[in-house]
């Protein structure tokens, strides 16, 4: 859908409210995710390496990475809406005061437990907010992208990007911890799981 179809569509209450819940589990899910202390996820070893090469700091290369990403849209004919926005304004704040608030977690078993639930939030809030059919941010846009234009499954799709971007992340320097790993296999099996679920019909009227 295009931006205007997408607020002009059906349910918008419920859709609202699926967005901005959504977007709040997705930002304490990257948060917790950083408390666990295991490893960062793909994505953020990704910005961690760029940082090093570049004379830029970690979360400018975060908003550039993601304007550049966002060209990648054009060829996938994929369209910018509300949850575009919101995803790359409010998941990094979000995050930062679930850092905040969370006292640091100590003991493996603890921290593997906290790094089990972050990534189950992530892939749930991802889906919520995705699933509100209000747009995606750059990284999720051109994972439903791509999955629409390929035919692939989104469980492969996310997969693909995830290690993609862990091993470029590496090779520039990020670090690459177990919870990497965990996050990089398993968090494109569970968006598609959760995705059976959290898409928001916009065909029904009530």
């Amino acid at each position: 859908m295009t931006p205007l179809q997408q607020l002009r569509a059906p349910r918008k209450p419920l859709r609202l409210l699926n967005l901005a819940v959504g977007i709040v589990v997705l930002g304490a899910g990257v948060g917790l995710f950083v408390r666990a202390g295991l490893g960062l996820s793909p994505w953020d070893v990704l910005h961690q390496g760029l940082s090093r090469l570049l004379p830029i700091s970690f979360g400018t290369v975060i908003v550039l990475l993601g304007l550049l990403i966002l060209l990648l849209w054009i060829p996938l004919r994929q369209w910018p809406g509300l949850g575009t926005l919101v995803n790359t304004f409010a998941v990094g704040p979000i995050a930062d005061l679930t850092i905040t608030l969370l006292p640091p977690i100590h003991g493996l078993a603890w921290q593997a437990g906290a790094m089990a639930l972050a990534t189950v939030l992530a892939a749930v809030g991802t889906t919520v907010y995705i699933g509100a059919q209000f747009g995606g941010g750059p990284r999720d846009g051109l994972m439903t992208g791509l999955h629409f234009r390929t035919g692939l499954s989104v469980r492969a799709i996310r997969t693909i990007m995830e290690l993609t971007a862990l091993a470029v992340g590496w090779l520039l320097g990020g670090v690459v911890g177990l919870g990497t790993v965990v996050f990089a296999l398993s968090i494109g099996p569970l968006c598609q799981l959760f995705f059976r679920w959290t898409v928001v019909d916009v065909e029904r009227r009530r």
